[in-house]
C-alpha cells in the first residue's frame, strides 16, 4: 500500500465555537501519493477499529450513474462499534488544496509539503449579507412555489406536496431566517450545516412557529402549517427589508397568498379556478 504523505482534519471538531459532544464525527483527510492502493485494499481501514457499518459514498454515486474519479478523491464513512464515527478520505498530493477550507488543521506533515495555514476559523461559514437581487429571488421563489403546493393539497397528493414544499418555498424561509439572524448579529455567526443552530438565535415564539412549518401526512394539518409558514415568511421578509433597505414586492406577496387561500376554499367539484 502506498504510504500516506500527511493528514489533516476539518469539520466541527476543529471549530472552537461548536459545542463538543459524543456524536461528533472525525473528519480526516489523508494526502497520499496514489489513491488506488487505498481503495483497492478492502481491509486496511480495519486498523481504526471494529466497524458496525459503513458507506463508501463514491461507490454509491457510481451505482447511481454519477461519474466519479476514484483516483482524485475517495472516501469511507465509518460507524465503529465503540460509538466513534470517522469520515475518512484520501486525496493525491497533486489534488489537495489545504487552503480551501479555513476550518482545516494539519495533523501530520512529515515531509513539509504543505504551506503554513492560520488557526482554524469559521469565517467561510458565517451568514452572508444578501443583495437586493438575492432578497428579491428568495421572496419571488417562496411565493411562486406556493402555486405547486396549493394544487398538490387540493388534489390531496401528499408525497408531491412534501416534495415541492421542501424543494421550493421552505428553503427560502430558512434562508430568510438566516438573514434576519445575520442583521441581528452583524453577520458574525453561523447557523451551521443545514441551519441546525437556528434555535440558538431565534426567539422562542418564532422558533415554535418555525417548527410548525414541518408537515405531517394529515391534509388539514398541512394546510395549517403552510399558512403559518406564509405568515412567518411575510413578517420576516418585512423585517429584513427594513434592516437592509431593500424593496419588497408587497403586491406579489399578496397575490401569491391570495391564490393559496383561494385554492384552500375551492370546492372539489369546481369547474373553473376563478369565477369570472
Amino acid at each position: 500500500m502506498t504510504e500516506s504523505e500527511l493528514s489533516n482534519m476539518n469539520g466541527s471538531r476543529t471549530n472552537k465555537k461548536v459545542k463538543k459532544d459524543l456524536l461528533q464525527d472525525y473528519d480526516i483527510v489523508y494526502v497520499v501519493k496514489q489513491n488506488r492502493p487505498f481503495y483497492e485494499d478492502k481491509y486496511w481501514i480495519d486498523i481504526f477499529g471494529e466497524r458496525l457499518y459503513m458507506q463508501c459514498p463514491d461507490e454509491i454515486d457510481r451505482c447511481n450513474g454519477i461519474e466519479v474519479n476514484f483516483d482524485k478523491r475517495y472516501g469511507w464513512l465509518i460507524q465503529f462499534k465503540d460509538g466513534n464515527r470517522l469520515d475518512l478520505h484520501v486525496v493525491p498530493v497533486e489534488e489537495v488544496d489545504i487552503k480551501s477550507d479555513k476550518l482545516c488543521i494539519i495533523l501530520l506533515d512529515k515531509d513539509g509539503l504543505l504551506p503554513a495555514i492560520p488557526e482554524p476559523s469559521d469565517e467561510d461559514y458565517l451568514i452572508k449579507r444578501p443583495t437586493q437581487d438575492e432578497f428579491y429571488a428568495c421572496c419571488n421563489e417562496f411565493w411562486w412555489c406556493l402555486n405547486n403546493i396549493a394544487k398538490g393539497l387540493w388534489r390531496e397528493e401528499i408525497p408531491y406536496v412534501h416534495r415541492v414544499l421542501y424543494d421550493g418555498s421552505h428553503p427560502e424561509l430558512v434562508k430568510l431566517l438566516n438573514w434576519k439572524i445575520g442583521y441581528e448579529t452583524n453577520f458574525q455567526v453561523s447557523t451551521g450545516k443545514a441551519s441546525k443552530y437556528l434555535k440558538e438565535y431565534l426567539s422562542a415564539d418564532i422558533w415554535n412557529k418555525f417548527l410548525k412549518t414541518y408537515i405531517n401526512g394529515e391534509l388539514n394539518d398541512i394546510w395549517n402549517s403552510i399558512f403559518i409558514m406564509c405568515d412567518l415568511f411575510q413578517n420576516t421578509a418585512l423585517e429584513v427589508a427594513k434592516h437592509s433597505g431593500f424593496f419588497y414586492l408587497w403586491e406579489e406577496a399578496k397575490a401569491g397568498y391570495y391564490f393559496l387561500k383561494h385554492i384552500y376554499t375551492l370546492p372539489k367539484n369546481a369547474k373553473t379556478v376563478f369565477d369570472n
